[in-house]
């Protein structure tokens, strides 16, 4: 992978059932590599949805391929309202690929039953 210097990775969640962000919900960044999943960073929202940091930037931005894991499942449970055992949404995993020295966004949107991303800015 080659390094890619001044790009950055970042992140916030929407909880688009109760149209407010979604606080608190834990996320994990792996870089993969083949068959290889290598856990780089874990860490979780704040009241706003977002990360308190980018997710990576600097020297730890590399160009390639990497998977987010949303871990809605303990995030949904938390929260107010009966759910079905087990959740229809549990870990929500977004692989994509970094390929240029630039700002990389990937947004979710979550409700118990459906997400969406999208490449943000």
């Amino acid at each position: 992978m080659a390094q890619a210097a001044g790009g950055k990775l970042t992140t916030h969640v929407l909880d688009t059932a109760l149209g407010k962000p979604a606080a608190g919900m834990d996320i994990a960044v792996y870089r993969l590599d083949g068959q290889d999943r290598v856990e780089i960073r874990r860490v979780t929202t704040n009241t706003d949805g977002r990360c308190d940091a980018p997710l990576l930037e600097g020297a730890e931005f590399e160009t390639g391929q990497y998977e987010i894991v949303f871990f809605a499942g303990d995030y949904l449970r938390a929260g107010e309202g009966k759910l079905p055992d087990p959740l229809f949404l549990d870990q929500i995993p977004i692989r994509f690929g970094m390929a240029e020295q630039t700002h990389y966004h990937v947004p979710l949107l979550v409700s118990p039953y459906g997400y969406s991303t999208y490449r943000g800015s």
